[in-house]
Protein backbone atom coordinates (compact mmCIF):
# COMPACT_ATOMS: atom_id res chain seq x y z
CA UNK A 1 0.00 0.00 0.00
CA UNK A 2 1.65 3.33 -1.04
CA UNK A 3 -1.68 5.56 -0.68
CA UNK A 4 -4.66 5.48 1.14
CA UNK A 5 -8.01 5.80 -0.22
CA UNK A 6 -10.93 7.02 1.39
CA UNK A 7 -12.65 4.00 1.68
CA UNK A 8 -9.23 2.54 3.37
CA UNK A 9 -8.92 5.79 5.00
CA UNK A 10 -12.71 4.96 6.63
CA UNK A 11 -11.72 1.63 7.67
CA UNK A 12 -8.59 2.82 9.06
CA UNK A 13 -10.73 5.08 11.48
CA UNK A 14 -12.81 1.79 12.26
CA UNK A 15 -10.11 -0.26 13.26
CA UNK A 16 -9.31 2.64 15.35
CA UNK A 17 -12.15 2.43 17.19
CA UNK A 18 -12.39 -1.11 17.51
CA UNK A 19 -9.11 -1.14 19.01
CA UNK A 20 -10.10 1.41 21.96
CA UNK A 21 -12.95 -0.68 22.51
CA UNK A 22 -11.46 -3.29 23.07
CA UNK A 23 -9.11 -1.55 25.54
CA UNK A 24 -11.73 0.54 26.97
CA UNK A 25 -11.62 -0.53 30.36
CA UNK A 26 -7.85 -1.08 30.68
CA UNK A 27 -7.30 2.54 29.85
CA UNK A 28 -10.26 3.84 32.52
CA UNK A 29 -7.94 1.70 34.93
CA UNK A 30 -5.30 3.93 33.75
CA UNK A 31 -6.78 7.25 34.00
CA UNK A 32 -8.29 6.39 37.71
CA UNK A 33 -4.78 6.35 39.00
CA UNK A 34 -4.43 9.98 37.53
CA UNK A 35 -7.77 11.54 36.56
CA UNK A 36 -11.72 10.75 36.52
CA UNK A 37 -11.13 7.41 35.65
CA UNK A 38 -13.20 7.40 32.47
CA UNK A 39 -10.87 8.63 29.46
CA UNK A 40 -11.12 4.82 27.96
CA UNK A 41 -14.93 5.05 27.77
CA UNK A 42 -14.58 8.83 26.71
CA UNK A 43 -12.10 8.19 23.67
CA UNK A 44 -13.91 5.06 22.65
CA UNK A 45 -17.11 6.75 22.57
CA UNK A 46 -16.22 9.41 20.63
CA UNK A 47 -14.11 6.97 17.69
CA UNK A 48 -17.26 4.75 17.61
CA UNK A 49 -19.35 8.19 16.79
CA UNK A 50 -16.78 8.83 14.27
CA UNK A 51 -17.38 5.74 12.38
CA UNK A 52 -21.11 6.43 12.41
CA UNK A 53 -20.84 9.58 11.44
CA UNK A 54 -18.20 8.94 8.46
CA UNK A 55 -20.72 6.04 7.38
CA UNK A 56 -23.03 8.86 6.68
CA UNK A 57 -21.29 10.83 3.99
CA UNK A 58 -21.41 10.66 0.38
CA UNK A 59 -18.52 10.28 -1.51
CA UNK A 60 -16.45 11.56 0.52
CA UNK A 61 -12.82 12.80 -0.28
CA UNK A 62 -10.15 11.97 2.34
CA UNK A 63 -10.22 15.31 3.89
CA UNK A 64 -13.69 14.80 4.37
CA UNK A 65 -13.17 11.66 6.87
CA UNK A 66 -10.25 13.14 8.82
CA UNK A 67 -12.21 16.04 9.50
CA UNK A 68 -15.58 14.22 10.30
CA UNK A 69 -13.35 12.24 12.82
CA UNK A 70 -12.14 15.57 14.47
CA UNK A 71 -15.46 16.77 15.09
CA UNK A 72 -16.84 13.66 16.54
CA UNK A 73 -14.25 13.53 18.69
CA UNK A 74 -13.98 17.48 19.86
CA UNK A 75 -17.99 17.01 20.23
CA UNK A 76 -18.31 13.84 21.59
CA UNK A 77 -15.39 13.68 24.28
CA UNK A 78 -15.79 17.01 25.65
CA UNK A 79 -13.78 18.23 28.64
CA UNK A 80 -10.08 18.95 28.13
CA UNK A 81 -9.09 15.90 26.78
CA UNK A 82 -11.38 15.79 23.85
CA UNK A 83 -10.09 19.78 23.25
CA UNK A 84 -6.75 17.95 22.70
CA UNK A 85 -7.75 15.18 20.88
CA UNK A 86 -9.87 16.80 18.76
CA UNK A 87 -7.23 19.51 17.91
CA UNK A 88 -5.00 16.65 16.28
CA UNK A 89 -7.00 15.71 14.27
CA UNK A 90 -8.38 19.43 13.24
CA UNK A 91 -5.62 20.26 12.48
CA UNK A 92 -4.38 17.54 10.23
CA UNK A 93 -7.73 17.60 8.42
CA UNK A 94 -6.76 21.06 7.14
CA UNK A 95 -3.51 18.64 4.99
CA UNK A 96 -6.27 16.66 3.25
CA UNK A 97 -8.23 19.07 1.97
CA UNK A 98 -9.16 18.15 -0.74
CA UNK A 99 -7.70 15.30 -1.27
CA UNK A 100 -8.63 11.91 -2.65
CA UNK A 101 -5.79 9.62 -2.14
CA UNK A 102 -3.03 10.22 0.68
CA UNK A 103 0.86 9.91 0.08
CA UNK A 104 2.80 9.09 2.63
CA UNK A 105 3.79 12.90 2.38
CA UNK A 106 0.62 13.54 2.97
CA UNK A 107 0.40 11.82 6.18
CA UNK A 108 3.34 13.04 7.52
CA UNK A 109 2.09 16.80 6.97
CA UNK A 110 -1.17 15.79 8.76
CA UNK A 111 1.13 13.86 11.84
CA UNK A 112 3.28 16.92 12.03
CA UNK A 113 0.61 19.10 12.53
CA UNK A 114 -1.46 16.93 14.76
CA UNK A 115 1.68 16.86 16.75
CA UNK A 116 2.01 20.99 16.66
CA UNK A 117 -1.28 21.32 17.48
CA UNK A 118 -1.29 19.39 20.58
CA UNK A 119 1.82 21.18 22.05
CA UNK A 120 0.16 24.43 21.85
CA UNK A 121 -3.28 23.66 22.70
CA UNK A 122 -1.85 21.55 25.74
CA UNK A 123 1.59 23.73 26.68
CA UNK A 124 3.09 20.13 26.90
CA UNK A 125 6.42 18.90 25.77
CA UNK A 126 8.35 15.56 25.86
CA UNK A 127 8.37 14.56 29.75
CA UNK A 128 5.49 16.12 30.88
CA UNK A 129 4.05 13.04 31.24
CA UNK A 130 1.05 13.67 28.53
CA UNK A 131 -0.39 12.51 25.10
CA UNK A 132 3.00 14.30 23.39
CA UNK A 133 5.45 11.55 25.07
CA UNK A 134 3.90 8.89 23.05
CA UNK A 135 2.84 11.36 19.81
CA UNK A 136 6.34 12.98 19.31
CA UNK A 137 8.87 9.88 18.83
CA UNK A 138 5.73 8.55 16.96
CA UNK A 139 5.55 11.42 14.46
CA UNK A 140 9.75 11.42 14.01
CA UNK A 141 9.87 7.67 13.57
CA UNK A 142 6.95 8.31 10.78
CA UNK A 143 8.81 11.10 9.06
CA UNK A 144 12.01 9.20 8.86
CA UNK A 145 10.83 6.03 7.61
CA UNK A 146 11.30 5.31 3.96
CA UNK A 147 7.40 4.02 3.14
CA UNK A 148 3.96 4.12 4.13
CA UNK A 149 4.76 0.43 5.57
CA UNK A 150 7.61 0.76 8.05
CA UNK A 151 6.39 4.06 8.78
CA UNK A 152 3.67 2.95 10.70
CA UNK A 153 5.42 -0.01 12.09
CA UNK A 154 7.84 2.31 13.47
CA UNK A 155 5.32 5.00 14.70
CA UNK A 156 3.89 2.26 16.67
CA UNK A 157 7.01 0.77 18.29
CA UNK A 158 7.66 4.10 19.01
CA UNK A 159 4.87 4.89 20.29
CA UNK A 160 4.25 2.60 22.63
CA UNK A 161 8.09 3.27 23.96
CA UNK A 162 7.43 6.93 24.49
CA UNK A 163 3.77 5.48 26.93
CA UNK A 164 6.01 3.44 28.54
CA UNK A 165 8.37 5.88 29.29
CA UNK A 166 5.90 7.94 30.73
CA UNK A 167 6.08 5.54 34.06
CA UNK A 168 8.52 7.13 35.69
CA UNK A 169 8.23 10.66 34.92
CA UNK A 170 6.05 13.69 37.16
CA UNK A 171 3.54 15.19 35.33
CA UNK A 172 3.56 18.74 34.79
CA UNK A 173 -0.03 18.90 32.84
CA UNK A 174 -3.32 18.13 33.33
CA UNK A 175 -4.48 17.26 36.25
CA UNK A 176 -2.20 14.68 37.21
CA UNK A 177 0.38 17.41 37.91
CA UNK A 178 -1.36 17.70 41.54
CA UNK A 179 -0.22 14.54 42.24
CA UNK A 180 2.99 15.57 42.03
CA UNK A 181 5.23 12.78 42.88
CA UNK A 182 2.51 10.44 43.03
CA UNK A 183 1.84 10.49 39.94
CA UNK A 184 5.15 7.98 39.17
CA UNK A 185 4.75 4.28 38.54
CA UNK A 186 1.47 5.05 36.43
CA UNK A 187 1.92 5.21 33.03
CA UNK A 188 -0.47 8.28 31.08
CA UNK A 189 -3.49 7.50 29.86
CA UNK A 190 -3.31 9.64 26.66
CA UNK A 191 0.13 8.48 25.78
CA UNK A 192 -1.34 5.61 26.03
CA UNK A 193 -4.19 6.20 23.69
CA UNK A 194 -2.06 7.12 21.20
CA UNK A 195 -0.13 4.63 21.10
CA UNK A 196 -3.07 1.98 20.71
CA UNK A 197 -3.77 4.13 17.57
CA UNK A 198 -0.87 3.41 16.00
CA UNK A 199 -0.82 0.36 17.10
CA UNK A 200 -4.38 -0.34 15.60
CA UNK A 201 -3.60 1.56 12.14
CA UNK A 202 -0.47 -0.62 11.70
CA UNK A 203 -2.47 -4.02 12.57
CA UNK A 204 -4.81 -2.31 9.82
CA UNK A 205 -2.13 -2.11 7.73
CA UNK A 206 -0.82 -5.55 8.15
CA UNK A 207 -4.31 -6.83 7.25
CA UNK A 208 -4.78 -5.24 4.08
CA UNK A 209 -1.40 -6.31 3.07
Amino acid sequence: MTTIAPAQLADMIGAIARRLRSERDALNRLDAALGDGDHGTSLSAALAAAVEDIAELKQPSAGDIWLTTAKAVMNRMGGASGAIFGTFFFKGARRLRGKERVSKNDMEAVLQAGLQGVKARGNAEIGDKTMVDALAPAVKAFCGADELASAWSGAAKAAREGAESTRELVARRGRAKYLGERAIGHVDPGATSIALIFEAIDDWRTEMG
